[in-house]
């Protein structure tokens, strides 16, 4: 959900102070990074994911509050729209056989939550995009009760001074092209978040290879193929995420402002690199200060909590983000990879975060390190040709040229993948149960935007209209999520 705030308008002097404070936080942060102990005992892995909720007749619920108070759990809490809800994973060590026993416990809490959502009035939906959303959901009260979200809805267009444009055209023609008061459009991206705690001077080796990998994840975990009734991107996450949260008016984008949706422009040596260029590029949105004096909490020897540092490098949303933390008193490190949408499965998510662990391990450890074979241009192209197309997908990798995402996952990136999970310590039982979902998705040509398509086609050469079948598909969906197995081996109709 990010920092929480107090305000929803600031001043001229809170937004002056706000800016000296940050970069107060970031020259100290600078010195902590040559001169402080991060914690790094174990090697952590977290993960949250966000959720959708909908009625008995598969329409997005706005009953967020009512469903959060029936689950009475601290691992569950509000996000954007009335219509979402969070679960945040406690951290766990990746060696072993714990991701199995982490598979149990979703599936558990996500039991558990379902059956108290439905006492609720309400269904839990694990997808990228909910298919049923459409423009007249956001006709009344949306938006969950939480200043935070106020706050970023009125610094966004305050910033642009007009409506926010969405212009998407997806690759069979059908086209969204709409003007929203709000950020409303924001909510409907849902996704799961992957985090690894990682040492200060290994920081860069790992978010370097994350973005590498990025495209890749996309291709083979694409489940957001609709939004507002149209077929857009396979992964139409991306363009919307990005347009629905712009500050900039045109004429800014013409001069080259940076969104603040962002992959980047660089691969980079250092985190400081990230969050010196949240600072240098990216206005504040958020500007609240506290109390906290970071240099005189620094030289007496604590961690310093950097608070309006952590708040500001929550208002600029890369897709893989430098996170900077405290637990116990102890600062650490995290690279969160924000790319994968949620579902369609817990398997299929466990599968997807298996893939990635594995193969950022490998890439970052590389001798000859993929970012000093591949421009980061190639990567950001990659990034968006898997968005648009997703499994079928071609990219381009260093040593294979042009090649089709799937064969690349198969022929090399899945090997990799094995390889970086072992180094890790992680059973092969684990290896072989993860990394074999992968597999078969590749060979059969299936992941959850695929199977979303499909479905969807077929239920219109029935005779339904498009509403009809995003209805229809919804309802398959939801029977086989909780079935439980992957998205690969799903029926269309059964």
């Amino acid at each position: 959900m990010g920092e929480d705030v107090s305000a929803t308008s600031y001043t001229r002097e809170q937004r002056q102070r706000y800016r000296e404070k940050v970069r107060q936080d970031l020259d100290v942060f600078e010195r902590m990074l040559t001169t402080h102990s991060f914690e790094f005992e174990r090697q952590l892995t977290g993960m949250e994911v966000e959720l959708n909720l909908v009625d008995d007749d598969l329409q997005p619920t706005m009953s967020n509050a009512r469903v959060l108070e029936s689950i009475a759990d601290e691992d569950y809490q509000t996000e954007l729209g009335q219509y979402n809800i969070e679960l945040n994973v406690s951290p766990r060590p990746m060696p072993g056989d714990s991701a199995l026993q982490l598979e149990s416990d979703l599936r558990a809490s996500l039991n558990r939550a379902e059956k108290l959502a439905n006492d609720a009035g309400a269904q839990i939906a694990m997808i990228g995009i909910l298919p049923t959303l459409m423009p007249e959901h956001f006709s009344t009260e949306w938006m969950s009760a939480n200043a935070r979200y106020a706050a970023l809805n009125e610094a966004i267009f305050a910033a642009r001074g007009e409506d926010i444009f969405i212009d998407i055209e997806g690759a069979g023609g059908e086209r969204l092209a709409m003007y929203a008061d709000s950020i409303a459009p924001e909510s409907a991206c849902t996704s799961v978040q992957l985090h690894l705690q990682v040492q200060p001077h290994r920081f860069a080796d790992y978010w370097n290879a994350a973005q590498a990998i990025s495209g890749l994840q996309l291709a083979i975990g694409a489940n957001s193929p609709y939004f507002f009734g149209k077929e857009l991107w396979h992964e139409s996450r991306v363009p919307l995420f990005g347009q629905a949260t712009d500050t900039r008016a045109i004429e800014l984008k013409n001069q080259g402002v940076r969104p603040r949706v962002w992959f980047g422009e660089r691969w980079i040596t250092s985190i400081f690199d990230l969050f010196e260029e949240n600072v240098r590029y990216f206005p504040a949105l958020l500007p609240e200060s506290s109390d906290e004096d970071p240099v005189a909490v620094f030289e007496s020897g604590q961690a310093p909590k950097l608070s309006e540092l952590r708040l500001h490098n929550g208002t600029v949303y890369r897709w893989n983000r430098p996170i900077y933390d405290i637990v116990d008193g102890k600062p650490h490190l995290r690279v969160e990879n924000r790319v994968l949408p949620a579902g369609p499965t817990i398997i299929d998510g466990m599968a997807n975060s298996a893939f990635y662990y594995g193969v950022a391990r490998m890439l970052a450890d590389s001798d000859r390190p993929i970012w000093t074979r591949m421009s980061f241009s190639a990567a950001e192209d990659n990034f968006e040709s898997c968005a648009r197309r997703g499994i079928d997908a071609k990219v381009y990798w260093p040593g294979f040229g042009e090649v089709q995402a799937d064969e690349l996952v198969l022929r090399h990136l899945l090997p990799l993948a094995h390889d970086g999970l072992e180094q890790w310590g992680v059973a092969q039982s684990v290896r072989d149960r993860y990394l074999g979902v992968i597999e078969d998705r590749c060979r059969a040509g299936v992941n959850g935007a695929t199977w979303q398509i499909d479905c969807v086609k077929a239920l219109e050469a029935q005779g339904k209209d498009r509403a009809s079948a995003l209805s229809g598909m919804l309802e398959r969906y939801l029977e086989q999520m909780h079935g439980g197995e992957p998205v690969h081996t799903w029926s269309l109709l059964g």
